[in-house]
């Protein structure tokens, strides 16, 4: 079961359709495996169709945005069992890169890391996108942020300072946030990103290198 989920903003903005097409990805990734996160994208969808269709005769106040915000995080979770039968039959990742993951053709980057950069696959999207590939109990170089980096789990599971990530987590990193990601033993750690801009090595030897990451 998923344990970090995307904020309320973030789901808002996917369903108004306001999310650029690699972090809209990465939403839907999460969502069809996170049947809480589904269900509130279900009553945004909703309530966007309702205001849409009773736009003229409605008058928005200032504190509407706020009271959405607290219904959505207090709204409990439904499992949807048809959601749940489909689940595992619809992969928009498998169907944008057209091979598994096991079967793409990674690029050996730092030690235990590999990386796959997909950018090309979102013309004209400022971000870069990269699949990036842990070997069990692989640790990735610390690094902090010079932009925003979102990514979800595609497989296994890694831990750094903040916690444990598993399988279909969502997670948003800043400027202000520094890791070392270490994968767990029982499995490769693969996980989508999406950055605005390039990492920042800060390991003593490893920061020697950034002149060299774009």
């Amino acid at each position: 079961m998923t344990q970090h989920h995307p904020d309320s903003f973030i789901l808002m903005e996917y369903s108004a359709g306001n999310l650029s097409e690699p972090h809209a990805l990465c939403v839907r990734l999460h969502l069809e495996q996170c049947p809480y996160c589904r269900s509130r994208v279900d009553m945004l969808d909703s309530l966007g169709a309702v205001m849409m269709e009773s736009r003229p005769k409605v008058s928005v106040d200032d504190s509407l945005f706020d009271r959405l915000l607290t219904r959505i995080e207090d709204e409990p979770a439904q499992q949807d069992p048809i959601e749940v039968a489909l689940r595992g039959h619809r992969d928009p990742l498998r169907k944008l890169l057209g091979e598994d993951l096991a079967n793409l053709p990674w690029k050996r980057q730092l030690g235990d890391v590999s990386v796959l950069d997909i950018t090309d696959h979102f013309p004209g999207q400022p971000e870069r996108v990269v699949l990036q590939k842990l070997t069990p109990g692989g640790k990735a170089p610390a690094h902090t942020h010079r932009g925003t980096e979102t990514t979800v789990v595609l497989q296994g599971a890694y831990t750094d300072n903040k916690g444990l990530f598993k399988q279909w987590d969502f997670i948003v990193m800043g400027e202000e946030d520094t890791h070392k990601p270490i994968a767990t033993h029982d499995d490769d750690c693969i996980t989508l990103s999406v950055l605005s801009a390039p990492l920042k090595l800060t390991g003593r030897l490893t920061r020697l290198l950034n002149p060299l990451i774009r």
